[in-house]
């Protein structure tokens, strides 16, 4: 049934195709996230930006 609602909503966005503005926009939010993960990964996470686990009250 999931797959139905998939190809409906297909041939809508096949009808009515989104604005150019909008398709750069989304490819730019996904450049900004892999540019993010790249950084993480060859340069690795500073440590001002790590969660420090917080002791729990007996």
């Amino acid at each position: 049934m999931n797959q139905l609602h998939w190809l409906l909503r297909a041939k809508r966005w096949v009808q009515n195709p989104p604005s150019p503005g909008r398709v750069k926009l989304v490819f730019a939010v996904i450049a900004i996230c892999l540019v993010i993960v790249g950084i993480e990964h060859f340069i690795g996470w500073p440590d001002w930006m790590t969660v420090n686990r917080l002791r729990q009250k007996p």
